[in-house]
């Protein structure tokens, strides 16, 4: 075991800022102790490692295991928010401006790790969340390898997701029987076979390393917005695409229903450059439209 004390610079909601990275209330490669504590199971570049992470009295001491274990410190920082910039928001409307104020210890986590964020990214594709949720889950549970650290504690549980050759070779049958449909798994082999490149993105701004994802066929605009904001803490990665985003952004600021793409991007217009913030902060609110329609129904593609 490795350990570091990091002293953050400023207001820190550790569940907040890392809560943005588990995918599903059963995600084997993330999970909340009893006492607070955040433990993520990670492939680094270094290999896997886990990480358990607890704010104390304006200090984060965390400790991680494995051949990543070090990597994981390093970066301790960056994925905690020190990169970010909180003060570089300015609300424009009374309802970002107490959220704001309610939440000073909210930051944008940069894990450093674009497969990491992308793969679940691209499951949840045009599916719903728990059907998303399922199959990383289920992936993790069979392919993942189990998370270095104490077998008597939450990492006894956990699971390190593949490496990028392993996702490259599973067969068509192992997708089926996660409920992933071919798109979507074609789609995470592209990315893949291609992921020295695509980590490189994790150094670049956002707009380069935006592009750099949507050169694999399969990734768009909503794909690389949802990775980059977790991978690089991008402040201004907005999602488009979404099914829920806009008519929630919409309803929050103005009390209009159906609000589009386009009207939502006119309403975060004066946030350029924090637009992600100002989404984060909206659905930190609760405000959101009365649903009206029943939930989409969950499909399971594994019984055809």
């Amino acid at each position: 075991m490795a350990t570091r004390t990091w002293a953050p610079p400023g207001p820190l909601d550790l569940g907040r800022t890392l809560g943005v990275l588990a995918r599903g209330p059963g995600d084997p490669a993330y999970r909340v102790a009893p006492d607070g504590a955040v433990w993520r199971a990670s492939r680094t570049p270094e290999g896997p490692g886990t990480i358990r992470i607890a704010a104390r009295g304006g200090e984060v001491r965390a400790e991680a295991w494995g051949p990543g274990a070090d990597w994981l410190l390093d970066t301790l920082p960056a994925l905690l928010g020190a990169d970010d910039d909180p003060a570089a928001f300015v609300p424009r409307h009374r309802l970002l401006h107490e959220a704001h104020r309610r939440h000073p210890g909210l930051r944008l986590a940069r894990t450093g790790l674009v497969l990491e964020s992308l793969i679940p990214s691209i499951l949840e594709q045009k599916v719903t969340s728990d059907e998303a949720y399922r199959a990383w889950r289920l992936l993790l549970q069979r392919h993942g390898e189990p998370a270095p650290g104490p077998a008597d504690g939450p990492a006894g549980r956990m699971r390190v997701m593949p490496d990028a050759r392993a996702w490259a070779l599973l067969p068509s049958w192992e997708w089926h029987l996660a409920g992933v449909d071919g798109k979507r798994s074609a789609t995470v082999v592209r990315a893949a076979r291609v992921a020295a490149r695509l980590e490189e993105a994790a150094a670049m701004d956002a707009e380069q390393a935006a592009a750099r994802l949507c050169l694999v066929p399969g990734i768009g605009p909503w794909t690389a917005a949802e990775t980059l904001q977790r991978s690089n803490g991008a402040p201004d990665a907005v999602t488009v695409g979404d099914l829920h985003l806009p008519k929630t952004i919409g309803y929050a600021l103005t009390g209009a229903r159906g609000t589009d793409d386009a009207a939502m991007l006119s309403l975060l217009a004066p946030y350029a450059g924090q637009r992600h913030r100002a989404c984060r902060l909206v659905l930190l609110t609760g405000v959101r439209p009365e649903r009206r329609a029943p939930r989409f129904s969950v499909n399971d593609i594994r019984g055809l």
